[in-house]
Protein backbone atom coordinates (compact mmCIF):
# COMPACT_ATOMS: atom_id res chain seq x y z
CA UNK A 1 0.00 0.00 0.00
CA UNK A 2 1.50 3.00 -0.90
CA UNK A 3 1.67 5.70 2.50
CA UNK A 4 -0.16 8.72 1.95
CA UNK A 5 1.96 11.95 1.56
CA UNK A 6 1.77 14.59 4.77
CA UNK A 7 -0.61 16.89 4.61
CA UNK A 8 -0.79 20.84 5.41
CA UNK A 9 -2.21 19.68 8.75
CA UNK A 10 1.20 17.73 9.10
CA UNK A 11 3.52 20.50 8.25
CA UNK A 12 1.28 22.85 10.43
CA UNK A 13 2.57 21.43 13.11
CA UNK A 14 6.43 21.86 12.33
CA UNK A 15 8.01 25.41 13.08
CA UNK A 16 10.25 26.86 10.01
CA UNK A 17 13.03 26.36 11.92
CA UNK A 18 12.48 22.63 12.41
CA UNK A 19 12.37 22.81 8.76
CA UNK A 20 15.13 24.82 7.71
CA UNK A 21 16.77 22.29 9.94
CA UNK A 22 16.63 19.56 7.58
CA UNK A 23 16.54 21.65 4.45
CA UNK A 24 19.59 23.68 2.86
CA UNK A 25 19.64 27.51 2.58
CA UNK A 26 17.74 27.68 -1.10
CA UNK A 27 14.33 26.35 0.20
CA UNK A 28 13.85 29.44 2.91
CA UNK A 29 12.86 32.63 2.21
CA UNK A 30 15.16 35.79 3.10
CA UNK A 31 14.76 37.56 6.00
CA UNK A 32 13.16 40.59 4.34
CA UNK A 33 9.68 39.18 3.89
CA UNK A 34 8.03 38.95 6.94
CA UNK A 35 5.03 39.07 8.92
CA UNK A 36 3.01 42.27 7.93
CA UNK A 37 1.37 41.93 11.79
CA UNK A 38 2.15 41.16 14.46
CA UNK A 39 2.18 37.92 15.59
CA UNK A 40 0.12 36.18 12.96
CA UNK A 41 -0.55 32.80 13.14
CA UNK A 42 1.56 29.92 11.34
CA UNK A 43 0.47 28.99 8.09
CA UNK A 44 0.84 25.92 6.16
CA UNK A 45 -0.53 25.29 2.67
CA UNK A 46 0.63 24.30 -1.23
CA UNK A 47 1.98 26.86 -2.92
CA UNK A 48 0.17 28.93 -5.91
CA UNK A 49 2.92 30.86 -6.85
CA UNK A 50 2.00 34.35 -9.29
CA UNK A 51 4.14 36.48 -11.03
CA UNK A 52 3.04 39.96 -11.51
CA UNK A 53 4.65 42.32 -14.03
CA UNK A 54 6.70 45.75 -12.58
CA UNK A 55 3.58 48.18 -11.26
CA UNK A 56 0.68 45.70 -12.30
CA UNK A 57 -1.46 43.58 -10.21
CA UNK A 58 -3.59 41.54 -11.89
CA UNK A 59 -2.55 37.93 -11.95
CA UNK A 60 -2.84 38.00 -8.43
CA UNK A 61 -6.19 39.47 -8.36
CA UNK A 62 -6.62 36.67 -11.36
CA UNK A 63 -5.17 34.27 -8.67
CA UNK A 64 -7.86 34.84 -5.61
CA UNK A 65 -10.18 33.17 -8.14
CA UNK A 66 -8.72 30.42 -8.81
CA UNK A 67 -6.37 29.18 -5.77
CA UNK A 68 -8.00 25.96 -4.64
CA UNK A 69 -8.83 26.59 -0.82
CA UNK A 70 -6.11 26.07 1.55
CA UNK A 71 -3.59 27.76 -0.50
CA UNK A 72 -0.84 29.92 -0.08
CA UNK A 73 -0.84 32.63 -2.82
CA UNK A 74 3.01 32.81 -3.54
CA UNK A 75 3.76 36.21 -5.18
CA UNK A 76 6.79 37.32 -7.44
CA UNK A 77 5.74 41.34 -7.47
CA UNK A 78 8.04 43.18 -10.25
CA UNK A 79 8.63 46.03 -8.06
CA UNK A 80 8.34 47.75 -4.30
CA UNK A 81 6.70 50.91 -5.49
CA UNK A 82 3.38 49.58 -6.19
CA UNK A 83 0.95 47.38 -4.09
CA UNK A 84 -0.26 44.41 -5.52
CA UNK A 85 -3.20 43.37 -3.54
CA UNK A 86 -5.30 45.87 -0.46
CA UNK A 87 -8.12 45.10 1.96
CA UNK A 88 -10.35 43.84 -0.36
CA UNK A 89 -8.41 41.22 -2.11
CA UNK A 90 -7.39 40.02 1.06
CA UNK A 91 -11.18 39.66 2.55
CA UNK A 92 -12.11 37.83 -0.96
CA UNK A 93 -9.29 35.76 -0.29
CA UNK A 94 -10.02 34.74 3.48
CA UNK A 95 -13.57 34.20 2.28
CA UNK A 96 -12.61 31.58 -0.30
CA UNK A 97 -10.37 29.90 1.79
CA UNK A 98 -6.93 30.86 1.04
CA UNK A 99 -4.56 30.21 3.70
CA UNK A 100 -1.73 33.23 3.21
CA UNK A 101 -0.66 35.71 0.78
CA UNK A 102 3.37 35.50 0.84
CA UNK A 103 4.59 38.48 -1.36
CA UNK A 104 7.82 39.39 -2.57
CA UNK A 105 6.74 43.15 -3.10
CA UNK A 106 4.24 45.71 -1.11
CA UNK A 107 0.71 45.63 0.07
CA UNK A 108 -1.46 48.16 1.46
CA UNK A 109 -4.33 48.61 3.77
CA UNK A 110 -2.65 47.00 6.67
CA UNK A 111 -5.59 48.03 9.30
CA UNK A 112 -8.04 45.99 7.04
CA UNK A 113 -5.92 42.71 7.26
CA UNK A 114 -5.21 42.84 10.47
CA UNK A 115 -8.89 43.52 11.70
CA UNK A 116 -9.81 40.32 9.77
CA UNK A 117 -6.72 38.26 10.85
CA UNK A 118 -5.42 37.51 7.19
CA UNK A 119 -1.70 36.53 7.27
CA UNK A 120 0.82 38.27 4.74
CA UNK A 121 3.71 38.39 4.56
CA UNK A 122 5.93 40.83 2.41
CA UNK A 123 8.67 43.15 1.99
CA UNK A 124 6.77 46.43 2.77
CA UNK A 125 3.88 48.76 2.28
CA UNK A 126 3.30 51.17 -0.27
CA UNK A 127 -0.13 53.30 -0.79
CA UNK A 128 0.24 52.87 -4.49
CA UNK A 129 -1.95 51.18 -6.02
CA UNK A 130 -0.47 48.83 -9.32
CA UNK A 131 -2.46 48.60 -12.59
CA UNK A 132 -4.26 45.98 -14.13
CA UNK A 133 -2.58 44.96 -17.46
CA UNK A 134 -0.41 42.27 -17.41
CA UNK A 135 1.23 40.53 -18.29
CA UNK A 136 2.31 37.82 -15.81
CA UNK A 137 1.89 34.26 -15.28
CA UNK A 138 -0.53 31.85 -12.78
CA UNK A 139 0.59 28.83 -11.63
CA UNK A 140 3.92 28.66 -12.56
CA UNK A 141 7.42 28.72 -11.22
CA UNK A 142 8.57 31.75 -9.30
CA UNK A 143 11.19 33.02 -7.54
CA UNK A 144 10.54 34.55 -4.24
CA UNK A 145 11.99 35.56 -1.26
CA UNK A 146 15.31 34.61 -3.01
CA UNK A 147 14.39 31.30 -3.51
CA UNK A 148 12.48 29.32 -6.12
CA UNK A 149 9.02 28.30 -5.41
CA UNK A 150 7.02 25.96 -7.79
CA UNK A 151 3.81 24.48 -7.84
CA UNK A 152 2.66 22.10 -5.32
CA UNK A 153 5.91 23.31 -2.97
CA UNK A 154 4.76 23.36 0.93
CA UNK A 155 4.97 26.56 2.07
CA UNK A 156 5.28 26.99 6.19
CA UNK A 157 5.86 30.53 7.04
CA UNK A 158 5.55 32.03 10.80
CA UNK A 159 7.12 35.12 12.64
CA UNK A 160 10.41 32.50 12.48
CA UNK A 161 10.70 32.71 8.85
CA UNK A 162 9.23 31.06 5.29
CA UNK A 163 9.96 27.83 3.96
CA UNK A 164 9.12 26.08 0.98
CA UNK A 165 9.51 22.09 1.24
CA UNK A 166 9.73 20.56 -2.87
CA UNK A 167 6.48 18.83 -3.55
CA UNK A 168 8.67 15.99 -4.66
CA UNK A 169 10.53 15.54 -0.72
CA UNK A 170 7.64 16.08 1.26
CA UNK A 171 7.85 12.81 3.02
CA UNK A 172 11.38 13.19 3.14
CA UNK A 173 11.66 16.18 4.84
CA UNK A 174 8.26 15.82 6.43
CA UNK A 175 9.84 12.39 8.27
CA UNK A 176 13.43 13.90 9.08
CA UNK A 177 12.05 17.45 10.48
CA UNK A 178 9.55 15.54 12.68
CA UNK A 179 12.33 13.24 14.00
CA UNK A 180 14.35 15.95 14.98
CA UNK A 181 12.20 18.27 16.72
CA UNK A 182 10.21 15.44 18.60
CA UNK A 183 13.97 14.35 19.71
CA UNK A 184 14.50 18.19 20.96
CA UNK A 185 11.21 17.95 22.48
CA UNK A 186 12.17 15.61 24.19
CA UNK A 187 15.98 16.59 26.03
CA UNK A 188 15.41 17.94 29.10
CA UNK A 189 17.71 21.61 29.16
CA UNK A 190 20.00 20.09 31.51
CA UNK A 191 21.41 16.96 28.71
CA UNK A 192 21.28 19.28 26.48
CA UNK A 193 23.74 21.67 27.52
CA UNK A 194 25.85 18.83 28.75
CA UNK A 195 25.91 17.13 25.01
CA UNK A 196 25.87 20.84 23.69
CA UNK A 197 29.31 22.11 26.07
CA UNK A 198 30.86 18.31 25.34
CA UNK A 199 30.61 19.29 21.54
CA UNK A 200 31.82 22.42 21.64
CA UNK A 201 34.72 21.84 23.83
CA UNK A 202 35.47 19.27 21.28
CA UNK A 203 35.69 22.10 18.69
CA UNK A 204 37.86 24.16 20.57
CA UNK A 205 40.97 21.32 20.53
CA UNK A 206 44.15 22.31 20.52
CA UNK A 207 44.87 24.25 17.80
CA UNK A 208 42.18 26.15 17.38
CA UNK A 209 42.72 30.11 17.91
CA UNK A 210 40.11 31.06 19.52
CA UNK A 211 41.32 35.17 19.93
CA UNK A 212 41.41 34.54 23.80
CA UNK A 213 44.84 36.34 25.62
Amino acid sequence: MTQALPTATDFHTLSPCALADVLTQEHVMDYGLRPLWTSPPRVAGPAYPVQCAPGDNLMLHAAIHRAPPGAVIVVEAGDTTFAVAGGNVCAVAQRRGIAAFIVDGVIRDLAEMRAIGFPVFARGLSPIPGRKSGPGRLNAPVRCGGIQVSPGDMIVADEEGIVAVPGERLSEVWAAARKKADRDAATPLDVWEAEHRARIEQLLQPGFSSGEA
